[in-house]
């Protein structure tokens, strides 16, 4: 029998929204709520350290900044797809984030007089991002751990590996999930749940994305019946290293970077001349493919053909205080060092528009105690394409939302919980009789490897019907093929076969909502770019999509309308 462990709350993920949530909840319960928190990996290695560039939020009104202005510049860069009241409830709280940031201690970069620096990022028309450096996420997940330390109201679990998320009568009943270090398998059941467990990057080969990005959050809640948005919109960052894919931050842009082909055309000025390298990323990611294709990149390794992103009239000061990670990288991985010289850059995949479905508080229509914060949820902000700086700025919004939010819930609901334990027997029986037990000769390794080779090559920058066709073929059979691995290790402490298989799961159902979703749009807009369909269509597909689990392994899609208002749809140039 499967030992259960209870909280009022449990907050699936630790990274920058989960860590807001935790805190968020913590002081609006005042300190009364016990809380748990489970990530698959130590705390501080979230992927959210990763954030390089900074986070937006109006701080200067005085001096021409406004809210209206930042809600404009998100729903413009979103090809008119992002919710709009969405989007005004985002920019009118996230002055004060950044400014509780400061309070508990984060270092933010200052100008001159003392006050906040910001500094200009991709289709934002005034400077609003702020910045720690070129390390913002490392800061503010450092700056929300210490300040969760100093409440003694929760308890985490690092190192539990989440299996699958458990309803019954479609409200919040409990997860599943094995300690890796001891190799118990372990029900937690709780009042609420905030998911907060981040992207799915990882279904593609050339990713910025950490390892450990595969999807979970976004698979479990769509296997237990919760649909997912939008999925098909996945942003191609313009700046991944060449041939890591580690990003270079559009803050080198912000600064001042230029982007050049291999003629020293700052060919930027072709395609967006009144922002040039500082257009939206689905813009210049464009662009940057183009160049490419029409034969004005140079040559690079595995076909990774690329521009370069020149910081050297940038002078030495500037990138080694303003840029400093990113100098490192460069000449850790590449040998290169951008104050003499320019680095190798393609698009690359970065960020996932879509995810869990949610209204404008965060909360999951028609499951009850479900909340979603950060990358995992949908609650239609950035519509078909985020803008920079504001994808940590969602993290610490809907921290905040989500876990007020549920401790509100929790305080009105303060019942028992309805516990099944023959669910919570039932998947360590799925997992442990079921998966460890079957046999083949499939290796989960090798369909992992495929589906990012179908992903990186035919739902990319450009798509069209025929690869994507292909693509969803594909992924079909490697959902079939899967059934057919034996996993080696039969131990149950650290069992990295274990794992390593489960999350091949999870990437194969959100790359098959990803990619079925991309070839139902017959449109383009946003990060969804389809050369058989070139323009964007407004009267057919100004509308959000909505999968659903369909039996075993299939996929069924509806679709619901975007909010509009303030500004209807116009055609977006910059």
């Amino acid at each position: 029998m499967v030992r259960i462990i209870h909280h009022d709350l449990l907050i699936l993920g630790s990274g920058i929204a989960g860590l807001r949530a935790a805190l968020a909840a913590s002081i609006a319960s005042k300190g009364k709520l016990d809380i748990g928190m489970l990530s698959k990996i130590q705390l501080m290695r979230s992927h959210s350290v990763s954030a390089e560039g900074g986070t937006a939020a109006v701080l200067r009104p005085e001096e021409g900044d406004s809210h209206e202005l930042h809600a404009w510049d998100t729903v413009k860069g979103s090809d008119f797809l992002a919710d709009q009241d969405v989007v005004f409830k985002f920019v009118e709280i996230m002055p004060s984030e950044i400014r509780t940031l400061d309070k508990w201690g984060i270092p933010w970069s200052r100008r001159e007089d003392g006050r906040i620096a910001q500094r200009p990022f991709g289709g934002h028309s005034f400077p609003r991002a702020v910045f720690a450096a070129d390390k913002t996420g490392f800061y503010e997940m450092q700056t929300l751990y210490d300040t969760l330390l100093k409440i003694n109201d929760f308890t985490r679990y690092d190192e539990f590996f989440v299996t699958s998320i458990k309803v019954k009568n479609k409200k919040f009943m409990g997860l599943t999930a094995i300690d890796m270090r001891t190799g118990e398998f372990l029900g937690f059941t709780a009042k609420a749940l905030i998911i907060a467990s981040g992207g799915a990057g990882r279904l593609f080969g050339f990713t910025t994305y950490a390892y450990t990005v595969t999807g979970d959050g976004v698979a479990m809640a769509f296997k237990a019946g919760i649909p997912i948005k939008d999925m098909e919109f996945l942003q191609f960052h313009p700046t991944g290293l060449i041939p890591s894919g580690i990003l270079m931050t559009e803050a080198c842009r912000g600064e001042g970077g230029y982007l050049r082909n291999k003629d020293g055309e700052r060919f930027m000025s072709k395609y967006a001349p009144s922002m040039m390298e500082l257009a939206p990323r689905d813009i210049v990611s464009r662009s940057i493919i183009t160049e490419i294709l029409e034969g004005r990149g140079f040559k690079g390794p595995r076909g990774l053909d690329y521009v370069h992103l020149d910081l050297t009239h940038l002078g030495a000061e500037k990138i080694t205080t303003r840029l400093p990670q990113i100098r490192e990288i460069a000449m850790k991985f590449v040998g290169v060092d951008p104050i003499e010289e320019p680095i190798p850059i393609r698009p690359v995949a970065h960020y996932s528009m879509g995810g869990i479905h949610t209204n404008i508080r965060g909360e999951t229509p028609d499951f009850e105690g479900i909340w979603v914060a950060g990358e995992a949820g949908c609650s239609s902000l950035h519509g078909a394409n985020r803008l920079g700086t504001n994808s940590t700025a969602e993290c610490l919004a809907w921290g905040k939302i989500t876990g007020e939010e549920a401790a509100k819930y929790i305080e009105k609901n303060n019942t028992s919980i309805d516990v099944d334990q023959k669910v919570f027997d039932e998947e360590e029986s799925r997992i442990f009789k079921g998966l460890m037990q079957q046999k083949g000769t499939e290796s989960v390794y090798k369909i992992r490897e495929e589906l990012k080779n179908v992903m990186d090559h035919k739902v990319g920058v450009f798509r069209d019907k025929k690869n994507l066709e292909e693509a969803v073929a594909k992924i079909k059979e490697l959902k079939e093929r899967i059934k057919h691995v034996e996993i080696k290790d039969k131990g149950r402490i650290y069992n990295t076969d274990l794992t390593y298989y489960m999350e091949t799961n999870f990437v194969l159902t959100v790359a098959h909502i990803m990619a079925e979703g991309a070839l139902r749009r017959e449109e383009s807009r946003g990060g969804h770019a389809r050369r058989d369909f070139p323009k964007r269509d407004d009267e057919k597909w100004l509308k959000h999509t909505l999968a659903y689990p369909d039996g075993e392994d299939g996929v069924r899609f509806e679709y619901i309308p975007v909010t509009i208002t303030t500004w209807k749809p116009v055609e977006r140039k910059y």
